[in-house]
């Protein structure tokens, strides 16, 4: 079987640590080439995946993608949509990282040239493959909970004093702060759990001096279904709340701390190292039942490999692709109702 060749474009944190990893991981995938302008990254590139070629510019990617199956755009949000619209044009299938684009125009936009084109296109909502977020998915597929009333989820970090990086010191136009970060992981956790939303609340500010955008938000969303979800993500939360709290009319579940795949990545593991992959220590189980009445339960093992196994399958036997970017235009909806909402 030939090993489909993949192109990288941006080797920052999205790049090196979440996509490349997982992609190198999966048999019959490779890496085949990186795009970034720094040579540091470059070299880093080099020394990861031996024999990669790397580029200076996505502009000498698209002239030149010999030996390239699928573009993986992990770039600054800004430049997600207008990427890639020039990968399509260049005959390659896409990934495009969360969020999908700056607005759902710009993202529709994209899925109408994937389908003119006839070529596949996805979007990294990996935090799909999250181990809380799949137990919570086997407990409403089981029935165990009953019929589920309210979900509560975050993503919340005490950072009291920013990095500098573009994520939280951009403006929004440039897609940048908490809302498209982080909230666009958490509304599309509840669109894939609880369907489509008649209602939106937004709460939004800026906590700290030097940023621009948002650092600190709270949705709250009414589905079609009657659910009620509320979705947290602050910077600057000095005590955190739990991952996920979700409310049922026969059992509730609650469970603290990230999944560990983050972690993992960002320590430099690969999910084909020959360890346990995904995998919650018991100590660090959910609590299900109901007052007075509760237990750990195992938790589901997380799957990030999941994504490129699946997307390996799109493009080998044109099988689904693991996330529909008409999901990702949905979950831009809403973050712009949000924000709408917000400022007034």
């Amino acid at each position: 079987m030939r090993e489909l060749g993949v192109a990288v474009v941006g080797y920052g944190l999205a790049g090196a640590v979440f996509h490349a990893p997982l992609i190198a991981a999966e048999p019959g995938l490779r890496v085949a080439v990186v795009v970034t302008s720094s040579e540091e990254r470059g070299e880093q590139a080099r020394r990861e995946h031996p024999g990669v070629r790397v580029v200076g510019s996505a502009e000498e990617l698209f002239a030149d993608p010999a030996a390239v199956d699928l573009a993986v755009i992990a770039t600054p949000n800004r430049t997600h949509a207008s990427l890639a619209l020039q990968a399509l044009r260049a005959g390659l299938p896409v990934v495009v990282d969360k969020p999908f684009a700056v607005t759902s125009e710009e993202a529709e936009q994209v899925v109408a040239a994937a389908e003119q084109a006839g070529l596949a296109l996805s979007v990294f909502q990996n935090r799909r493959w999250d181990s809380d977020f799949r137990t919570v998915q086997n407990l409403i597929a089981e029935g165990r909970l009953g019929a589920v009333r309210r979900f509560e989820s975050r993503f919340e970090r005490w950072r009291p004093v920013t990095k500098g990086g573009w994520r939280e010191v951009g403006t929004a136009d440039e897609g940048a702060g908490i809302l498209y970060d982080l909230g666009s992981h958490l509304v599309d956790q509840a669109l894939t759990l609880f369907g489509p939303v008649s209602d939106v609340y937004c709460e939004l500010d800026r906590r700290r001096a030097d940023v621009q955008a948002d650092d600190d938000a709270f949705l709250a969303l009414t589905h079609t279904s009657g659910v009620r979800s509320h979705l947290w993500m602050s910077a600057v939360t000095p005590q955190l709340g739990p991952r996920l709290r979700v409310l049922g009319s026969e059992n509730g579940y609650v469970t603290y701390g990230l999944d560990p795949q983050e972690e993992a990545l960002r320590a430099g593991r690969r999910p084909d190292d020959g360890k346990p992959w995904g995998t919650v220590e018991s100590d660090h189980w959910g609590l299900f039942g109901t007052e007075g009445d509760t237990r750990t339960i195992p938790s589901a093992p997380g799957d990030y490999p999941a994504f490129y196994r699946a997307m390996a399958e799109t493009l080998r036997a044109g099988a689904p692709v693991p996330v529909d970017p008409r999901d990702a235009i949905e979950t831009l909806r809403i973050l712009e109702r949000a924000r709408a909402f917000a400022q007034g």
